[in-house]
């Protein structure tokens, strides 16, 4: 009865050490669920604080009337320069608004011109000096026609560009180490690379679109008369007066009479064979017309 016994507790013993190492599995299993559900929560912690920094970028406009533009531009460019910033682009126009010419004499006219000049300003200022540069300009202007101010959030997309460029880091480099086995592996890890770079460029372009705001300014003056005295561009007025043309124009009349007396001496010939012709012509139509004539009288006779 032992020996037959014996057997049975050693399956017994198998049974209980199976059952203890499928709980001690059990216990690692969720220990490694833990320790994954506290990786993603420092990541979720990490997340929330990068969205912390906010990224938003300022741009502003505005429009204005002033006593001269090209003044004005200067002084905001000195104040441009002065806040440590740049400008991105300026230009300024004049528009013609009407255009009168009168008469001074027989070579010159004064011109008199309303025209409007308008100023076209876009420059780059730090953000933290963008509400006083726009105080700084309101005080240039002699009326503020508009003015308005554009916050854009980036911060979400700055965020995303961030971890996808972290994913593209750590998916190049785990390319890196097989690429050496198929040739596409090389040119997958060459994408991630280049995509890499571009979210890092987003990413500082963000940087510099939030570290400098951009400014739009319109501005423009009242109209201004412009005088001054041009060569007169009408032609009829350089014409002679009107007795030297009636007497340059009888002697142009004779000198083209002159001309036709000659052309029709080198054409005589033609001159009577034509005349010729015209009573050659002629006379065979009146020899006709007696014909007819007589022809006529006598059935007159006849039926008489």
């Amino acid at each position: 009865m032992i020996i037959l016994l014996e057997p049975q507790i050693m399956k017994r013993n198998i049974i209980a050490i199976a059952i203890i190492l499928t709980i001690f599995g059990c216990n690692n299993a969720n220990k490694n669920d833990e320790s994954a559900e506290a990786k993603e929560l420092v990541i979720a912690t990490d997340t929330t604080a990068t969205l912390a920094e906010p990224k938003i970028i300022k741009t502003a406009d505005m429009r204005f009337r002033v006593k001269n533009v090209q003044n004005t531009k200067e002084q905001l460019s000195q104040t441009i320069k002065a806040q440590g910033g740049t400008v991105a682009e300026f230009s300024i126009e004049s528009v013609i608004q009407e255009a009168q010419k009168i008469k001074q004499s027989v070579d010159s006219l004064k011109e008199i011109t309303s025209y409007r000049t308008e100023g076209y300003l876009v420059a780059k200022v730090p953000s933290e000096k963008l509400d006083e540069f726009t105080n700084t300009v309101a005080k240039m202007a002699v009326f503020v026609d508009n003015q308005s101010l554009k916050l854009d959030d980036q911060s979400l997309i700055y965020l995303g560009n961030r971890m996808k460029a972290n994913n593209r880091v750590e998916a190049a480099s785990q390319m890196n180490k097989i690429a050496g086995k198929k040739s596409s592996n090389v040119e997958t890890s060459l994408n991630f690379k280049d995509d890499y770079v571009d979210k890092k460029v987003q990413n500082l372009s963000i940087d510099n679109r939030v570290k400098y705001s951009n400014i739009t300014l319109k501005f423009y003056q009242d109209n201004t008369i412009k005088t001054i005295v041009v060569a007169n561009d009408d032609i009829y007025d350089y014409k002679p007066a009107f007795g030297n043309r009636l007497w340059m124009g009888i002697i142009n009349g004779w000198t083209i009479f002159k001309e036709l007396i000659i052309g029709l001496a080198n054409i005589w010939a033609l001159i009577l064979l034509g005349i010729g012709i015209f009573f050659l012509i002629r006379y065979f139509f009146r020899k006709d017309k007696v014909k007819i004539g007589d022809a006529t009288r006598s059935l007159v006779n006849n039926q008489s």
